[in-house]
């Protein structure tokens, strides 16, 4: 880990943060990563620390490591699910076994960060969870590590906590397959929540992931009414032609952003790309060999 520069200090003097690591080296270096960005820093040396500190005091993050001696982070995430509480809790580890990951995503952890990360990093997923007012809950349909399935809602805030678990169960495999998958599930996650959501938190989307020695599936599937691809005007995907560019013309005529670009773009990322009839359900595949 790197230390982030101090010119970031301001107004995040009001935030307060628990860190919960054992060791010391850890701690000192958390410490400065955080103190000149402007948070207000507490440190506990076990899991056991860190509920004391927790049952006493307020915190608006928790930074929490994995192992450590007489209450490990798992049982930490465990015991503030049970009270129901809504602390907002970073996970810090570097053991990627899918049983850890998807303990944290039970348990309803904010957000995951792999060993070693930069001050940059760190900063940026703090920032990330605290801008996000009320913590969406996701519901473990299944926890097996070659089969995950997800029931998430149609909120904005999730699309990056989720990806940052499901991108963790493949930590073993090479940084283009991670990074390929990694960017379509992201597009088409948010296109799920955006487009057959409506955003609506009430409503929810199904996510699988399958893994077999030789692939990996993602289904993705909404709960809106579909679309046809030549009404989707706004979309690369809908050019007559290779290489035109009408839709941005569609986009700009409607006062939408610019883009326009990600199902063409998914397209490349993986190896196989399927909708259902309806256009609500979609699959994606990335072969491993």
């Amino acid at each position: 880990m790197s230390s982030a520069p101090a010119s970031e200090a301001s107004n995040e003097a009001s935030n307060r943060v628990l860190v919960v690591e054992d060791e010391p080296a850890t701690r000192t270096l958390l410490q400065k990563i955080l103190t000149p960005a402007g948070f207000a820093v507490e440190e506990a040396c076990d899991g056991m620390e860190g509920m004391e500190r927790l049952t006493r005091h307020k915190f608006d993050v928790v930074l929490l490591d994995v192992w450590m001696p007489r209450m490990n982070g798992l049982e930490v995430l465990t015991e503030l699910h049970r009270r129901g509480s809504s602390q907002r809790v970073i996970l810090m580890t570097a053991d990627h076994k899918p049983e850890t990951l998807l303990h944290a995503v039970r348990e309803q952890a904010s957000q995951y960060i792999s060993k070693p990360f930069s001050g940059e990093e760190l900063l940026g997923t703090i920032r990330k969870v605290l801008d996000c007012p009320v913590q969406p809950a996701i519901e473990v349909l299944s926890a097996k590590p070659d089969w995950v399935q997800l029931l998430v809602p149609c909120q904005r805030e999730v699309v990056d906590r989720i990806q940052s678990f499901l991108m963790g169960l493949d930590a073993d495999l090479p940084l283009q397959i991670r990074e390929s998958l990694g960017q379509a599930f992201h597009e088409l996650l948010l296109n799920a929540i955006e487009w057959g959501g409506k955003f609506d938190p009430n409503l929810k989307v199904h996510i699988a992931c399958l893994r077999t020695r030789r692939m990996i599936l993602y289904r993705i599937a909404d709960p809106g009414s579909g679309f046809r691809f030549d009404s989707l005007k706004h979309a690369a995907i809908s050019n007559p032609e290779e290489g035109s560019l009408e839709h941005l013309k569609v986009r700009e005529e409607k006062g939408m952003r610019p883009g326009g670009f990600g199902i063409m773009m998914t397209r490349f990322l993986v190896d196989e790309l399927l909708y259902n009839e309806r256009q609500n359900e979609v699959i994606f595949v990335k072969y491993l060999d």
